[in-house]
């Protein structure tokens, strides 16, 4: 079998177990959530079909993680690993559509607005919005839960002290501090030095998605399987900037992609006040007067079809998206070097080259 098939059947099987070992686990839950109440149905469904899918990054990068430093193809723990992070995953997302007030999410409904639409649908007393956002928040407390369950099923390499116990503690604090951040950029940015937008947008993107979603899950992988300090060094050097990379993509494909590709409106990072980057650069590089009708415009739910055409134009005319392509271009060329030198036997090597390629240049 070459490397090639070799790479595609192994990397299959692994998704393939993470859905079976999500719907088991799930499953069980289920049954005991319903000796509760039958209406608490609506909840688990809601994680059930967030977790249905994805691209499984986070699960992947801590797949090769766990194999390039020596574990076995396919193990229980990291299965149970990537089925952790994958609830982890889905109770962010969760909460950050409502945060960020979403509507969508792949495509569909996110899961407050699904909660929404069943209060309207039954025809039940008070706000629906309310009733949408507080069912939504308490579902994604139930995820969290439910990933630290998962988590704690890997047995002893995830116990109290561990490496792996460290490494999956501080991934989820540092997410909700990254997640506060981000909020509070949004109403305190406007009253603060300009000159620090970009760095602090820097550092939001770290702390609430680069460290979670491709450096956590790539050490977490490599601690299970007992990587030595040097190994998880050389994880870091490669992974933080591809995930930095990865944030600064999402953030262009906020404001410039397809929503028949990213799944959700264009120009919805606009209308929820994101304070990104790319952000930062036009307000910093742009006119004194179009950066104050940027100022003025981001954040409005009812941002029209004109105005995000015209925060467009400043974004390209300003050159905020070059200085953002360039600096994608830098870190993913920070990524690739770091890859080159890591202690890799090939097929874990030739996985994390194809990881990092579909997310430096993805489309959504």
């Amino acid at each position: 079998m070459s490397l090639a098939e070799q790479l595609r059947v192994e990397q299959t099987d692994f998704v393939a177990a993470v859905a079976g070992k999500l719907t088991d686990f799930l499953t069980e839950r289920t049954t005991v959530m319903a000796a509760i109440s039958p209406d608490i149905d609506p909840l688990m469904g809601s994680i059930s079909h967030l977790v249905t899918g994805g691209k499984r990054l986070r699960a992947l990068m801590c797949y090769w993680g766990w194999r390039g430093a020596g574990g076995d193809a396919g193990a229980h723990e990291v299965v149970t690993a990537g089925s952790a992070l994958e609830l982890f995953q889905a109770a962010a997302l969760i909460h950050d559509d409502i945060i960020d007030r979403s509507d969508t999410r792949r495509g569909g409904p996110s899961v407050h607005r699904r909660f929404s639409e069943l209060h309207a649908s039954q025809g039940w007393a008070l706000d629906p919005e309310r009733f949408g956002h507080a069912a939504a928040i308490l579902t994604g407390d139930l995820c969290l839960s439910f990933s630290e369950e998962s988590f704690t099923e890997i047995g002893d390499r995830a116990a109290s002290g561990s490496r792996a116990r460290l490494i999956f503690n501080l991934m989820r604090a540092e997410v909700m501090a990254g997640q506060y951040l981000d909020i509070l950029e949004e109403v305190a940015g406007p009253h603060r030095d300009r000159a620090g937008a970009v760095s602090r947008a820097q550092s939001i993107i770290r702390f609430k998605s680069a460290k979670y979603s491709t450096e956590h899950p790539l050490a977490l992988g490599g601690a299970l399987a007992g990587a030595p300090d040097g190994l998880l060094r050389g994880y870091s050097a490669f992974a933080l900037p591809l995930g930095e990379a990865f944030q600064l993509r999402d953030d262009v494909l906020g404001v410039f992609g397809d929503p028949l590709t990213t799944g959700k409106p264009a120009g919805d990072d606009l209308r929820e006040g994101k304070r990104t980057v790319l952000i930062a650069f036009a307000l910093d590089q742009a006119s004194p007067a179009e950066s104050s009708f940027i100022d003025a415009k981001l954040g409005r739910p009812d941002l029209g079809d004109g105005d995000i055409e015209e925060i467009r134009r400043i974004i390209i005319d300003c050159g905020a998206l070059q200085a953002t392509e360039v600096l994608i271009d830098e870190f993913g060329r920070a990524a690739f070097e770091a890859l080159d030198v890591l202690p890799l036997e090939e097929l874990p090597k030739i996985a994390l080259r194809k990881l990092a390629e579909a997310t430096v240049s993805r489309a959504a």
